[in-house]
């Protein structure tokens, strides 16, 4: 009852769909003052400095689908046929990147930050936005590419981390079905920081798949110079892609893992050390739990440096890389927490 005290945010109530089915909110991004809001249908502004008794758009773009009648022709259902606005990050100082699923047509467009008025042309979201709201997402812009981890199909059986619309980096993106690069993901964050782009998100652990789907939480590198591999080998894929898990967990004579990553911030400062704090629960089928786990940034660098391990040919069992063997290309390694 306490929450009615603070200003609320009820959206477009005389609008029949946001009525019926809520605002549906996908996205929140903070620049300065303002917070854009990415819902079904529409970007919201609000001017955070104006707004402390009543919370009322400043500005408001609306993006509605012409391929509902597509949509449900191929059998989904109408509420899943709007444009769910799953990506919004700024693409530079004026302008704002926009994806939505479009009615399972995912599409992308640039928007001006100033008035939310589109600016160009409608692009492919194909590998940059999923096809459904359900579907896990991330992106951001680094050194002029954009960089996001998602579904690429309408069967969500192609998970991605793609690098994409930069004028002269190659395009790239990990292997298609191979579960060694990634396996059910279920993308958090992602965050530039140095040389490289970092994805953290939580998959079935491949290295455990005797004890069935177990969920682990991963942070993934790829550099952000990547060109690729040649005609032979990778070609238009990562070269520099590693995976490590992230362990947060109660030490002791038999460790309590906490392996589900629910929640990420952004590189802030503990103890004078970048780092990122991280929120876990327990496995689904375990005792139900949650911690608060931080991972200094150097420590997560130094554990893409080793020790790591690979997978022989057709063998299950992960062994480790013997050291005279050099960096793998595609590696598991692990990085504990600090508390």
């Amino acid at each position: 009852p306490s929450t009615y005290l603070y200003p609320s945010f009820q959206g477009l109530m005389s609008d029949n769909d946001t009525a019926r089915l809520g605002l549906d909110f996908q996205r929140m991004l903070r620049i300065n003052h303002m917070l854009y809001i990415a819902a079904r249908d529409h970007v919201f502004a609000i001017n955070l400095a104006s707004s402390s008794e009543q919370i009322i758009p400043q500005q408001k773009l609306t993006w509605k689908s012409k391929d509902v009648a597509k949509c449900t022709v191929r059998g989904k259902n109408s509420d899943e046929c709007y444009n769910y606005i799953k990506v919004l990050v700024p693409r530079n100082d004026e302008t704002l990147f926009a994806c939505g699923t479009n009615a399972f047509n995912p599409t992308c467009r640039n928007y001006k930050m100033s008035s939310l008025e589109q600016e160009g042309e409608e692009v492919v979201g194909q590998a940059r936005c999923p096809f459904e709201s359900r579907q896990s997402n991330v992106g951001l812009f680094a050194g002029g590419d954009f960089y996001s981890a998602t579904m690429t199909d309408f069967l969500a059986s192609d998970a991605v981390i793609y690098r994409s619309l930069g004028e002269s980096s190659a395009v790239l993106r990990t292997v298609k079905y191979d579960s060694k690069w990634l396996r059910e993901p279920h993308f958090l964050h992602a965050i530039e920081y140095g040389n490289y782009v970092y994805f953290f998100f939580s998959e079935i652990a491949v290295e455990y798949t005797s004890l069935g789907k177990v969920v682990f939480s991963r942070v993934a590198r790829v550099c952000k110079n990547d060109n690729g591999g040649s005609p032979r080998v990778l070609e238009r894929y990562w070269t520099s892609f590693l995976k490590a898990r992230l362990n947060c967990s109660v030490p002791g004579d038999s460790f309590f893992y906490f392996d589900v990553l629910q929640s990420l911030t952004n590189v802030l400062q503990i103890n004078h050390r970048p780092a990122v704090l991280g929120v876990f629960t327990t496995q689904a089928n375990s005792i139900t739990g949650s911690a608060v786990c931080a991972f200094y940034m150097d420590d997560i660098e130094k554990a893409f440096s080793g020790k790591f391990k690979e997978q022989r040919n057709s063998e299950l069992a992960w062994t480790p890389v013997p050291e005279e063997q050099g960096e793998p290309r595609i590696c598991l390694c692990r990085l504990s927490h600090t508390c």
